[in-house]
């Protein structure tokens, strides 16, 4: 399947990740599966924000801060199947940012990134470091509160970005759809915009969804991507030789 396309799309979510250390929310062991004393889908609410800033980052800085991860092998190859130019855009519901340390550079992170905070007055923008080592409710030089880019559940994802994940997997020949539940909405019905014969789906336990997909993988992702052997298109090989001066 990769062989033969060179317009694949990436769908990936929490299990991308795993592998790299960062805990996923729905299987065994996840997130939601661990004992707190409010449930995390509660406090990673923009009502529990609003109403409970420094709970929320508190758990904030503990549980989805992950500065010392790295890319895994899954990451890697998704940033090599992209400068071989197979693969034209890694749309994640990650906010972790490793597909941009791993050197994949169209990557739409539909749910936000936690490399990305800004005064909610100023708008002046902070990075994830600051973020870790602040303490209580992170504030900015002007008095205003930090808000991570991130979505939190209640907040509506952002248009713009959903549309252009949508051009992306219409005009797409393969989807490899990877590390999701398909659980969480509007996200996971984008994959659905996907209308050829190439939907591959892997995770490395069933999701209840396999009957969309023409391939079924439950395994690791990092192994199963591992195992993908990328040739450069020949578009793709004659402007890596040439340049583009040429054009």
């Amino acid at each position: 399947m990769v062989d033969s396309s060179s317009k694949i799309v990436f769908f990936g979510g929490a299990g991308v990740s795993t592998e790299s250390g960062i805990p996923d929310f729905r299987s065994r062991g996840g997130l939601f599966s661990q004992k707190y004393k409010y449930k995390p889908q509660r406090v990673l609410s923009r009502t529990f924000y609003n109403r409970h800033p420094d709970i929320f980052y508190d758990f904030y800085r503990e549980r989805m801060l992950h500065l010392d991860a790295k890319p895994n092998i899954a990451h890697k190859k998704l940033a090599e199947m992209e400068a071989a130019g197979k693969l034209t855009a890694v749309i994640t519901q990650n906010i972790d940012g490793l597909h941009q340390m791993a050197g994949s550079k169209n990557v739409l992170e539909i749910h936000g990134s936690v490399h990305r905070n800004y005064c909610r007055i100023c708008r002046k923008e902070y990075d994830a470091a600051f973020m870790k080592n602040s303490q209580g409710v992170p504030r900015c030089t002007c008095g205003g509160e930090i808000k991570p880019d991130v979505v939190l559940y209640e907040e509506r994802l952002k248009m713009d970005l959903m549309r252009e994940a949508e051009r992306y997997i219409r005009e797409a020949d393969m989807i490899i759809i990877a590390g999701t539940s398909l659980a969480v909405y509007p996200a996971a019905k984008l994959v659905r915009h996907y209308k050829g014969l190439k939907r591959v789906l892997i995770n490395r336990d069933p999701t209840g969804m396999e009957q969309i997909a023409q391939l079924v993988i439950h395994d690791s992702i990092g192994k199963v991507m591992s195992q993908i052997r990328v040739e450069p298109v020949p578009q793709a090989a004659e402007e890596g030789a040439h340049g583009k001066e040429n054009f």
